[in-house]
């Protein structure tokens, strides 16, 4: 996943706008009002901000050859992520929607199962189940797709693009800081190469349309809504870092020290790199490969803390496990067996209760 902090681009929208994930190119014209260049930079940080902070939080619960031409890939991709967006977006929406409806609301349960072959060798393709809630939820989603589809407006551009990355940074897991360490050095150098060393990141950000970058105008002030004069900000800027912030988050929790030390130091971070690269972008007026700036942030800042607190080797020895198949022997040991009581009464008490509990759970089949 490519990722560039694009400098201001001049287009009738994010349809006339660099659709990949990291782009830049440069323009002649004089960037719109002070006010508008600090209010189109802020939200920009505040939109990579929001994906990578509720995504991490999030995510501990879930623990070519061109042979078309450019019109017919631009409506295939635009079709593709109109699918995509909708489901995502819906994803996202649902927890916040569902504190919306009254207690009263008639939410019906429903299944979609779809099966291939008869009796015993039935297997299942798909087995999906939703409730009334999510098709209100999907039926929003849908209508800001098709407004994204007949109008490519950067508003919706930005909802199916915010999505993306939430879904992006809370489903999207790294497992160990070792393995995160490695991806984000070696996107660091591919970043930096593919934005300085060639102009491949130019062409392919001005040949395609999808909703893989956020946008906004920076002559918002002086247009309005129909602003056209883009700053940019390519998803990968924000997944990227964002899984790693996420696994630091998870990190943190292994501790059991109720503290996100480690967390919410990547995320200022992640500020501070953001920050740099909106400024050394501003300054050059050349588009900027953000994990370059981004990289050695959101990995030296918690790895400086680390080092201060003395958990490098906690820090580095953190493995990811599903937690959840250690629950049921967790309160006892494979094949407990079944105390009998010393007392006469023929009532079990709390502790046979228990311990059947677990000799039922921990003995294995056959025993």
């Amino acid at each position: 996943m490519d990722s560039t902090l694009s400098e201001p681009h001049n287009g009738s929208g994010p349809a006339e706008s660099p659709a990949a994930p990291s782009a830049a190119n440069g323009t002649a014209r004089p960037p719109s009002t002070p006010e508008g260049i600090a209010l189109a930079y802020g939200s920009l940080l505040l939109m990579a901000l929001l994906p990578i902070f509720f995504g991490a939080l999030r995510s501990v619960r879930c623990a070519r050859s061109k042979i078309f031409s450019q019109e017919y890939i631009n409506l295939l991709l635009s079709m593709y992520f109109f699918v995509l967006g909708i489901l995502a977006l819906s994803h996202t929406i649902s927890p916040i929607m569902n504190k919306f409806f009254p207690a009263n609301f008639p939410n019906k349960q429903y299944q979609l199962l779809f099966t291939q072959g008869s009796g015993e060798n039935k297997e299942e393709i798909v087995n999906y189940e939703f409730d009334s809630k999510d098709l209100v939820c999907l039926t929003l989603s849908s209508i800001i797709g098709v407004w994204y589809l007949l109008r490519k407006h950067w508003i919706a551009n930005n909802l199916f693009g915010l999505a993306f990355s939430l879904n992006g940074v809370e489903l999207l897991h790294l497992n160990n800081v070792s393995t995160g360490c490695i991806l984000l050095g070696g996107l660091f150098v591919y970043d930096i190469f593919w934005v300085f060393g060639t102009n491949v990141m130019v062409t392919v950000a001005k040949s395609f349309e999808a909703p893989i970058k956020l946008v906004f105008p920076q002559d918002l002030l002086e247009k309005g809504l129909e602003a056209d004069n883009f700053a940019m900000l390519g998803l990968g800027d924000v997944v990227i870092p964002g899984i790693f912030i996420a696994l630091l988050l998870r990190f943190d929790i292994s501790l059991k020290k109720n503290t996100h030390t480690y967390f919410y130091t990547s995320f200022v971070a992640y500020i501070f790199g953001l920050g740099l690269t909106i400024f050394i972008m501003h300054v050059f007026k050349h588009a900027q490969p953000a994990l370059l700036y981004l990289v050695p942030a959101c990995i030296g800042f918690p790895l400086l803390v680390a080092l201060a607190k003395g958990e490098v080797t906690e820090m580095f020895s953190y493995e990811e496990t599903n937690d959840k198949e250690k629950e049921p022997a967790s309160e006892c040991k494979e094949g407990t067996p079944i105390s009998s009581s010393s007392s006469s009464s023929s009532t079990p008490s709390e502790t046979e209760k228990k311990e059947q509990a677990c000799d039922y759970a921990g003995r294995p089949s056959g025993g």
